[in-house]
C-alpha cells in the first residue's frame, strides 16, 4: 500500500534538487529565456528523444556521451540549436566549459527556432547569472516556454507502508508541434526515489505510450522532442507500483496540459477507443482520430458531425465496419450498430457536449478487446496566425 499526495514544487520538489529561470536577451522584453536544473548529488538518466530523423544538435551531444551520470541541465528557449550539424554540437561543449566547477557532466536542451546557431556569447553570460542554491520551480518552468500560454509543472510525495516516503518532480513545455511519436516539447521531471537506472527506463519507456504518444496537437514532430527523468536517490526509498503510477500521473497530466495549451486550442478532447482487434489498431483509430484535421476543425466550429469521426475510424486501415461501430460524445450515443439516433433531440444534445472545454469522444470497434486512448485538441484561425508569424 502506499499514498500519492500531490504537492508544490515542480522539479524543486525532489530533496536536493535546484532550479531557476533567467533572462539571457535571447527573448525580447526581459522575458525569462534560460533555466537550469541542478542536484547536489549525481543522477541516473532515463530519457526518451525525439523519432523525427533530423535530430537537434542538444540530443546528438547527448546520445554521443554514452553512459554517464549528470547533476546539471542547462535549458534554453527561443533557439532550437536544429540543423545546425557539427558546429552546433560544439557550441554545447563551449557553453557548458563555462559552468562552475560544482557542475559535472553537465547536459543541455533547447527549444525554439530551427536553423540557426546558438547565440553563444549571451547564453555564456546568462549562466553567470545563476545562483546554484535557487529554488525557483515555477521561473524555471516559465523560461523553457516558447509559444506556450501558460507554464506546466507538477509534483507527488509518495508515501510508502513502511513510512518512508520519496518525490517526483516535473516541468514540460509545449504547445505546437506536438505529435504522437513522442510528442515542440521538453519534459523534465526529477525524484529523489532509489530506484534502479535499468527500471527506470523501462518504466518511463512504458509510460511514455500512454502519454506523450498518445498527445496531439497538430501532428508535426519536433527535432528536439525530450523526456529525461533524473534520480538522485536521496531518499533511500523505492516501490516500483508506486513509482510507476506517481510517473504515469505526472506524465498524463503533462501530456493533456499540452493538448490543453494547443496554439489557439479551446477544446481538450479524450479519444476512447475500444472493441478493436488489439491493443496495436486501436492505438492507430485513436491516433488517426486526435490528428485527424476535418475531426479538428469540426471540434472548432463545435459541430457534432460523427460522419467524420466514422471516416476517420474507416480510413485508419485496421479491421472497422459499420455494422459493429458505436460511436458517442460524453455518454450520449449517436450512432449504434448501424443505426443512427442522430435526431434533432440528439443532435441539440450533442451540440452542447461540444461546447464544453473538456469531453470524450468515444467509439467502440466491436471486433475483440483492443483498446487505446488518446488525446487532441480542436484548430482553429489562431493556429495558423501565430505558425504564419513564428520567426518575428
Amino acid at each position: 500500500m502506499y499514498k500519492l499526495t500531490q504537492i508544490d514544487g515542480g522539479v524543486c520538489a525532489s530533496s536536493g534538487f535546484y532550479a531557476d529561470g533567467i533572462s539571457a536577451g535571447l527573448k525580447s522584453n526581459n522575458a525569462k529565456d534560460m533555466a537550469f536544473i541542478y542536484s547536489n548529488e549525481l543522477c541516473d538518466i532515463a530519457s526518451v528523444f525525439t523519432t523525427n530523423k533530423m535530430v537537434a544538435a542538444p540530443i546528438k551531444h547527448f546520445l554521443a556521451k554514452g553512459e554517464f551520470k549528470t547533476n546539471f541541465i542547462l535549458i534554453n528557449s527561443k533557439n532550437a540549436n536544429a540543423m545546425t550539424g557539427d558546429a552546433g554540437v560544439e557550441d554545447i561543449d563551449e557553453i557548458l566549459s563555462h559552468l562552475p566547477s560544482e557542475v559535472k557532466n553537465p547536459l543541455m536542451s533547447s527549444t525554439g527556432v530551427i536553423g540557426a546557431r546558438l547565440p553563444k556569447e549571451k547564453i555564456i553570460a546568462g549562466t553567470k547569472l545563476f545562483n546554484l542554491t535557487s529554488r525557483d520551480a515555477d521561473a524555471a518552468a516559465r523560461a523553457i516556454m516558447t509559444t506556450d500560454s501558460f507554464s506546466k509543472q507538477i509534483a507527488f510525495n509518495v508515501e510508502l507502508e513502511d513510512g518512508s516516503s520519496f518525490k517526483i518532480g516535473a516541468m514540460a513545455k509545449g504547445a505546437g508541434m506536438i505529435n504522437p511519436a513522442m510528442a515542440t516539447m521538453l519534459c523534465f521531471i526529477t525524484t529523489d526515489a532509489k530506484v534502479n537506472k535499468s527500471e527506470m527506463q523501462t518504466i518511463l519507456d512504458e509510460v511514455t505510450v500512454t502519454t506523450f504518444n498518445a498527445a496531439s496537437v497538430d501532428g508535426d514532430t519536433s527535432t528536439n522532442d525530450t523526456v529525461m527523468l533524473l534520480s538522485n536517490a536521496t531518499s533511500n526509498s523505492y516501490d516500483k507500483d508506486a513509482f510507476k503510477e506517481a510517473l504515469h500521473k505526472i506524465m498524463l497530466f503533462l501530456a493533456q496540459e499540452m493538448v490543453r495549451d494547443g496554439e489557439g486550442a479551446t477544446k481538450l478532447v479524450t479519444y476512447k477507443v475500444t472493441g478493436a482487434k488489439d491493443d496495436e489498431e486501436a492505438q492507430r483509430v485513436a491516433k488517426a482520430l486526435s490528428d485527424s484535421l476535418l475531426v479538428k476543425t469540426a471540434l472548432y466550429g463545435e459541430d457534432p458531425n460523427w460522419g467524420r469521426i466514422a471516416s476517420t475510424v474507416g480510413a485508419a486501415g485496421v479491421e472497422a465496419n459499420e455494422e459493429s461501430l458505436t460511436i458517442s460524445f460524453n455518454e450520449l450515443c449517436v450512432y449504434e450498430k448501424g443505426v443512427i439516433h442522430f435526431d434533432a433531440a440528439m443532435e441539440e444534445k450533442a451540440s452542447a457536449v461540444m461546447k464544453l472545454d473538456r469531453f470524450s469522444i468515444s467509439c467502440d470497434l466491436g471486433i475483440a478487446s483492443g483498446s487505446f486512448t488518446a488525446y487532441g485538441c480542436d484548430l482553429g484561425y489562431e493556429y495558423v496566425k501565430i505558425n504564419a508569424d513564428y520567426r518575428t
